[in-house]
């Protein structure tokens, strides 16, 4: 029996075949189109680099890489010679990620467009979590040594500025205070930076995911919420999320929160948020204690009415240190990524003038998850 007659008797669309097997492929790959953009991954990709494909595709793949850079070549070499290439030990550096090396392989589909798979050797692959977002494996290192190495200077500083304060002339007090303030302020900026070094995987348990949603809702009506239409949409069919409860509650005060403050700076009185939750049909992300798939996702949407994410800070988002709040310090979204990285999903937005949503996707409860 030939293949297109097996297929044919098992009642099975060869296209949707193919699409299956590019998708459940182990190895992350990668379509770039002839105009250079990023028009498909496979869920191994958006595994690799912690980020969905809207968030991957933004601006064009090929002007994204460095000149000289491998995998131009290796995309040029398969346009140029019509057949699948291979490159070893290529040095990769994509999408905020630190540097690793993957085996390369690159095939033409024959519209100009080619296939990309790469086969990690070092630097992510195991012993990176498999969702962990873009940059933040530095960071925990970061975080552990600068609170080792500053909060104990600081807590000496503060107190030598507070016994020169004490003694000091009218004229020096604003000085010594200024150093009180300015101390107090880097030691909470270190305290924040402390969440990124705890490594140990979240405490999941089967969680009602609208318990969670109104407990954020109610904090933030009563707070930075205030003044604003807050809106909800939810399915009320769907099942446990396998989650930590104050790790959800985190991720999501800390999304409304931004979303408020969005919708405050239209400055008009108009100001909305929208919480929207779906059962999100054959989606599946990487379960956060292992490598097997959990199918069907629970989506929870954050939608504001702001003015959208600035265009130059659209593909650095989740990174550390990237804020547009002239007082930020560019961690609340890279820890959100933790988070939801540490239960295994994915986070993703969208932006544009008067509507931006960010979109998280979380494994739901298994029976054996569930409590018998």
């Amino acid at each position: 029996m030939n293949g297109s007659t097996r297929t044919k008797a098992i009642g099975r669309d060869p296209d949707a075949l193919k699409a299956a097997a590019f998708d459940l492929s182990p190895d992350p790959s990668l379509v770039v189109d002839a105009e250079g953009a990023l028009v498909a991954v496979n869920e191994a990709a958006e595994a690799l680099f912690g980020q969905g494909l809207g968030l991957l595709a933004r601006g064009r793949f090929r002007a994204a890489l460095p000149p000289g850079s491998a995998l131009v070549s290796l995309l040029n070499r398969a346009l140029d010679e019509g057949a699948r290439v291979r490159e070893r030990g290529v040095h990769i550096s994509l999408f905020g990620l630190p540097p690793f090396e993957a085996d390369g392989a690159a095939a033409p589909l024959g519209d100009g467009s080619v296939l990309l798979t790469l086969t990690v050797k070092s630097g992510l692959g195991v012993e990176r979590g498999p969702t962990e977002a873009a940059g933040l494996r530095s960071l925990v290192g970061l975080g552990r040594m600068l609170a080792h190495e500053i909060k104990n200077p600081l807590a000496g500083i503060r107190g030598a500025a507070q016994l020169l304060k004490a003694g000091a002339k009218s004229e020096d007090a604003p000085l010594a205070q200024l150093i009180v303030d300015e101390t107090d302020r880097v030691k909470r900026l270190v305290e924040r930076m402390e969440a990124f070094s705890d490594d140990h995987l979240p405490s999941l348990t089967p969680i009602n995911i609208h318990q969670i949603l109104d407990r954020v809702r109610a904090l933030a009506a009563n707070g930075v919420a205030d003044g604003l239409m807050l809106r909800e949409a939810y399915d009320p069919s769907l099942p446990p999320v396998l989650g930590d409860e104050d790790q959800l509650i985190q991720v999501f005060l800390n999304l409304v929160k931004n979303a408020s403050e969005a919708a405050h700076a239209r400055g008009d009185g108009r100001g909305e948020i929208a919480i929207h939750t779906a059962y999100r049909h054959g989606v599946r992300v990487r379960a956060a204690r292992g490598q097997t798939l959990r199918g069907a996702p629970l989506e929870v949407r954050i939608q504001d009415n702001g003015p959208g994410v600035p265009e130059h800070l659209r593909e650095s988002l989740f990174q550390p240190f990237v804020s547009s709040k002239p007082s930020g310090a560019g961690l609340g979204l890279a820890l959100v990524a933790k988070l939801v990285a540490g239960h295994g999903g994915l986070i993703d937005f969208e932006s544009e003038p008067g509507r931006t949503v960010f979109r998280v996707l979380l494994p739901i409860a298994s029976a054996e998850d569930v409590p018998q």
